[in-house]
C-alpha cells in the first residue's frame, strides 16, 4: 500500500528537499505552506505521518498540533524546528508531537524517525523515547545530559550529536559516511581526520579510567557502540 506523508513547511526550499526525499523512498507527499492549510490537510486526509514545521505563517506549528490532537487525530507527528533548546523540545512533546527534530537536519535521520514512528503506531501507543542507554552509559535527550555510572560527562555539542548517533544505532556499525552526513552535514568526504579526532576525544571521556570499553573501531568501515567487542 502506498503511504502518504503531509509536509507542513513554509520555506519552499526545505519543503521541496523533504518532499523529494520522501517521494524517492516510495511515499506520496502533500505539501502545505502555512499553518491553516496544514491543519486543513491534516484533518481532511489520511496520512501515515505528518512532518510539521514549528514556526509557520497563519497559524503557529504548536497551535496546529494542538488542534489536530483536539480533533482526536492520532497520526504520528514529528516537529521540525530551528528552536532546538531543551525548553522548546519539551513544549513540542507536551503539545502532542511524537518526536522533535532540530534544524538543520539530515534527511536520512528524518526518514528513519518517521519510519520508527510508523512502526510504533498511533500517538500514545508507546512513550516518546527521551533517553538512550548502552551499559551504564546514559543520555537524556531532553536535558542534553550524559552520565556514566551516575557520573556526569561534559560533551561539546558535536560530541553529543556523535554519541547520540552511536547510541541510536547501538550494536550496529555507524559508517564514516553516516557520521559526516548526520553530525557534520557533509555530503562529501572533506579529506580530513575530523571524525578520528572527535572519536578519540569521545572515547577518552566515556571510557575514562577502568571503565568497560564501549566504543569499538570497525576497521575500514566505521565505529560501533556496544557492550561487547
Amino acid at each position: 500500500m502506498t503511504k502518504k506523508i503531509l509536509v507542513v513547511e513554509d520555506d519552499a526550499t526545505t519543503a521541496d528537499y523533504v518532499a523529494k526525499g520522501f517521494e524517492q523512498n516510495g511515499y506520496v507527499v502533500d505539501v502545505a505552506g502555512d499553518g491553516r492549510d496544514g491543519l486543513f490537510h491534516a484533518t481532511d486526509g489520511h496520512y501515515a505521518a505528518i512532518v510539521l514545521d514549528r514556526m509557520l505563517p497563519g497559524m503557529d506549528g504548536l497551535a496546529v498540533l494542538g488542534a489536530v490532537r483536539a480533533a482526536g487525530i492520532d497520526t504520528p507527528i514529528i516537529v521540525l524546528s530551528a528552536l532546538g533548546s531543551t525548553d522548546e523540545r519539551v513544549k513540542g512533546l507536551k503539545s502532542g508531537s511524537d518526536d522533535y527534530l532540530a534544524k538543520p537536519f539530515a534527511f536520512s535521520e528524518l526518514l528513519a524517525r518517521v519510519e520508527a514512528l510508523q512502526r510504533r503506531g498511533p500517538s500514545g501507543a508507546q512513550p516518546v523515547v527521551t533517553t538512550l542507554r548502552c551499559s551504564d552509559l546514559n543520555m537524556d535527550l531532553l536535558a542534553r545530559r550524559v552520565e556514566r555510572g551516575g557520573a556526569r560527562i561534559d560533551l561539546q555539542p558535536r560530541e553529543f550529536r556523535l554519541l547520540e548517533l552511536l547510541l541510536r544505532n547501538k550494536g550496529q556499525v555507524v559508517t564514516r559516511t553516516m557520521m559526516l552526513e548526520e553530525v557534520w552535514d557533509y555530503h562529501f568526504d572533506p579529506g580530513t581526520n575530523v571524525i578520528d579526532v572527535h572519536i578519540s576525544r569521545l572515547r577518552k571521556k566515556i571510557e575514562d579510567g577502568d571503565r568497560l570499553p564501549l566504543l569499538h573501531t570497525v576497521r575500514g568501515v566505521g565505529y560501533m557502540l556496544s557492550e561487547t567487542a
